[in-house]
Order: structure tokens, then sequence, then C-alpha cells
């Protein structure tokens, strides 16, 4: 069963997998199926794509339809049971955008999280008053009150570096100089922010490396950035694909395709050559605060 931190996200996204590839080697439409199951074409795209969670009665009724051995739907119906966890976020309904809580919950499930900062400090790195500063101009339309609930959820997020079970993640963050010489209109709060990521690196599942100006383009830097997330193996199951992450203000992409996350590795090695190491990369960081912000 998923621990309470994973949730019911990684489940959902298995299931629907599952269920999609049954489909097919039916040659059942997605049209066909909604019509024999009574239900409307857009469920069984939420399905496939791990958007709700099922009860094993429905995976059951799928299963039958697709000729699914029994073997198989004996599987599918435990997984459904599983859908139905809760994770720490969803106590904070609206304060999470449905397309970020979907990231949250893989965030949570991975093992790995390589992330390539172009405009911002990650939000796993980032400071109270950093994070305060970005949600309240990303959302000036909300309250006070509603920037500390999504202030709250990413202090939050940031406990999974430190869990003791299951193992936190290891996190790999390059991050360009421009993010650091983007100050927040209190300097000595940006001061404390990259005091904060110099001090990142002394933890054992983290590194921080920074992309310096000198080191000019990498592959598709015009691209922005992103999180790649690979996943522990699970017994009995195909093993969660790798997943490239991006957002922007009104969603989010979400790619697991061989060659587009081939295409993402690409650009995170070319970056990589780039970057410093952590331990340059930490006196970097420490040498731009004292330059900029006298301290």
């Amino acid at each position: 069963m998923p621990s309470e931190d994973h949730g019911s996200t990684v489940p959902r996204r298995q299931l629907g997998r599952y269920l999609r590839r049954a489909r097919e080697d039916a040659q059942v439409t997605v049209k066909a199926a909604a019509d024999a199951l009574e239900w409307s074409t857009p469920r069984i795209w939420r399905i496939e794509n791990g958007a709700v969670g099922m009860r094993a009665l429905d995976v059951k009724a799928m299963c039958d339809l697709y000729g699914a051995s029994a073997e198989l739907t004996e599987v599918l119906m435990a997984l459904a049971r599983e859908t139905k966890a809760k994770g720490w976020w969803q106590s904070y309904g609206d304060a999470l955008p449905s397309w970020f809580e979907l990231y949250v919950g893989l965030e949570s499930a991975a093992r790995r999280i390589r992330d390539l900062q172009t405009d911002v400090v990650p939000g796993l790195l980032q400071t109270k008053a950093y994070a305060r500063e970005v949600i309240a101009l990303d959302h000036p339309d909300l309250g006070p009150e509603e920037h500390e609930r999504r202030l709250a959820v990413r202090m939050e997020r940031q406990n999974l570096l430190v869990r003791r079970v299951p193992a936190p993640p290891s996190l790999e963050v390059i991050i360009s100089e421009a993010v650091l010489m983007r100050s927040l209109r209190d300097r000595s709060a940006m001061a404390g922010q990259l005091r904060h990521l110099a001090d990142a690196n002394e933890m054992p599942n983290v590194a921080v490396r920074l992309l310096p100006f000198s080191a000019g383009l990498h592959r598709w830097a015009s691209g922005g950035g992103f999180a790649i997330l690979d996943f522990p193996e699970q017994r009995g199951r195909e093993p969660e694909p790798p997943t490239v992450y991006s957002d922007g203000p009104t969603g989010a992409l979400y790619l697991d395709k061989t060659r587009e996350v081939d295409m993402y590795e690409s650009i995170w090695l070319s970056a990589s050559e780039s970057a410093l190491d952590s331990a340059q990369s930490t006196r970097a960081i420490r040498a731009l605060s004292e330059e900029l912000y006298n301290e």
C-alpha cells in the first residue's frame, strides 16, 4: 500500500496505463468503451490519464469489457483500492490547482528529482521570504489568507527532503546565475536565500550547481526550466516511467514518452556539462552574497 506521503497519484497513473493497454489490446475505442459502460468519453480519458480514483467494481466492469484475464483483473482491482489513498497536500483543498496537485504527488513518490531553473529558485529550496514574494507576485488577486495557505503548502513540500520513511529523494538542481542576480525587494531576504542555497549543498541528498554566465548557452536554452522525476521500482509492477514536468501561469506539461524524456535528458546533460560542481557552486554563491549584499 502507498504511504500517506505518496497518496494516490502514482497508483492512479499506473492503473490508467494498464486499463488503456487492455482497451487497446482488445481493439476497443474510447467511445465504444464509454457507450458500453454507459459513461462519458471524458470519464474514460480521465481514468486512463490517472486523473481520478477508481472503485474496484468499476475496474472489474472495464476488465470484463476488455476480456482481461482473471489474474490481471484481480491485480487491477487491488490497485484501484490504492487510488483512494490521501496525500498530505489534499488537506489544503483549493490552495493547490489541480494540475499542480498531480506534480506534488509525483514529487512525493520520486526517488530522484532533477531541476533545471533559469528564472526562479526551485520551490523545494526557497526560503519563506522568497516564496512569499513569488506567491504574492504570481497571485495578486488573492487575499493574505490564501497567500499564507499557498506558502504553507510550499514549506510543507520541503519536508520530503528530510523525511525518514520513506527515504528522501535525491535532489539535483542546476540554477542559472541570472536567478541569483535577480533580487527580492528585501535585499537582506535575498542574501538569506543565497545562504540557504549554499547551505543546502551540505545535505547528503541535495546537490546545487550554478550555471554561470561565462558558461554560455546550453542545448535548448530557450526552452526554460523543467524537472525530471525518476521513481523507485515496485515489486510485481511495471516501474513508473521517468516524467518531465514544466509549468506556466495556466497549467502544466507532463511528458513520459521515451523520446520526450530522452530529449530533456539531453538538455539536462548539456547544462550539467557547463555547470560548476557542488563545491565550486557553494563558493560562488557565497561570494555572490557577499558581493551583492555585503553579507
